[in-house]
């Protein structure tokens, strides 16, 4: 049996090969700490359930959804738009479920990547990004994410020829890997890049409610111009600790979701309405479990600062996500480092190469781990350093 040839091109997805590797360990009865996938911890909150509960024993919601998603759920993203970030949508044509994002992102490049056609792709970044470039015949090309630069791209040292030839860039702030946020200038300066080279811009604002210390991300739809060229995604998956729900939304220019639409439509039949139904609530109910969400997290991202700080390792502790991006010690390389903390205190990172090439040199912790389990983690790596 011959596989097509598109997955030759395409390594193993990361967070499954994690997966994989710590349930080999735990079947060998190894007390394994995993500071890997990003998938929080704490349950989805009660007012969110209690909504679902009532929802699937409606029957209407138990035939195809709308293929949009429900005009009330995509009412109640615009209405957190504009109460957000004062972005007005149109709930009819500018507003769409998504079956999380990380379709969305795979749909969006079919809809504008052909053959041959350039993706801009952030390195280090979420994998998907390239391999949905990949398999939509495309071609990625890197923008390096650096420390120098904060880990924002720098569109001046993209090819000019290239520029011309692209057809989509992806951003991700607050960013994953890095953890690094954005303001609205950077976003100003990525509209008007784009606008010259007639490229549509997808932020992945997955991360957009996890921030700290006073910081509040922006939305690239509040830029001017945005609306003529730029999509936004985001996830209920984070903030409202619903990542097992499958439901997320693109936002944007109209034109670029009746592209995405007509994908979506050829290939998915919609999220179950229920599911929309309660993810409404999350919107529009009460939000005190996003504050107690931020708070934990808060508290989680100083404690594990503190320690790596006290350890030697050169890190500060981000205002966005709860990812922590920080550099192997010297004589190191990303994978290394991640193998000797499996084999000598069997705690798990994830290397920054599993991000891209410049990635190499980092290693990510995430914070979606209980406290108790992130202070074993923390005893066993102060026995190394």
């Amino acid at each position: 049996m011959k596989v097509a040839e598109r997955l030759n091109k395409i390594p193993p997805y990361i967070s499954a090969q994690i997966d994989k590797k710590i349930a080999e360990l735990r079947k060998k009865g190894v007390d394994v700490v995993t500071l890997g996938v990003g998938d929080p911890d704490l349950p989805t909150p009660d007012n969110i359930i209690e909504v679902m509960e009532k929802a699937i024993w409606e029957p209407a919601f138990h035939r195809y959804p709308d293929y949009e998603g429900s005009i009330e759920f995509r009412k109640a993203v615009a209405e957190y738009y504009e109460r957000r970030f004062d972005v007005k949508l149109n709930p009819e044509n500018e507003v769409m479920a998504l079956i999380g994002s990380k379709e969305g992102i795979v749909n969006l490049t079919y809809a504008f990547v052909d053959h041959g056609d350039y993706a801009l792709i952030p390195d280090p970044a979420y994998p998907v990004y390239k391999t949905a470039t990949l398999f939509a015949g495309g071609i990625p090309y890197t923008m390096p994410l650096l420390k120098e630069n904060n880990f924002l791209p720098d569109f001046t040292k993209i090819d000019t020829d290239i520029a011309r030839k692209a057809k989509l860039m992806f951003l991700c702030y607050p960013n994953n890997p890095t953890s690094a946020v954005a303001d609205k200038k950077f976003f100003e300066e990525a509209v008007e890049f784009a606008k010259t080279y007639d490229i549509v811009i997808c932020n992945d604002s997955a991360y957009a409610e996890i921030t700290y210390d006073g910081y509040e991300s922006p939305s690239l739809l509040s830029v001017k111009g945005a609306e003529d060229i730029a999509i936004e995604l985001g996830s209920l998956s984070k903030p409202y600790r619903m990542t097992g729900w499958r439901i997320g939304y693109a936002v944007g220019n109209r034109d670029i979701m009746k592209a995405l639409g007509r994908i979506k439509t050829n290939v998915d039949s919609g999220q179950f309405t229920a599911i929309q139904k309660a993810a409404v609530e999350a919107l529009t109910g009460p939000q005190d479990s996003l504050k107690e969400l931020r708070s934990i997290f808060t508290a989680r991202r100083d404690m594990m600062v503190s320690a790596l700080k006290e350890m030697g390792f050169d890190v500060s502790a981000p205002k966005g996500t709860f990812y922590i991006w920080a550099p192997v010690p010297e004589g190191y390389s990303s994978m290394s480092f991640s193998e000797m903390l499996v084999e000598k205190a069997a705690v798990v990172v994830i290397p920054g190469n599993a991000y891209g090439e410049y990635g190499e040199g980092f290693f990510r912790i995430s914070l979606t781990t209980p406290d108790d389990r992130i202070k074993e983690a923390i005893k066993r790596m102060k026995e190394i350093f």
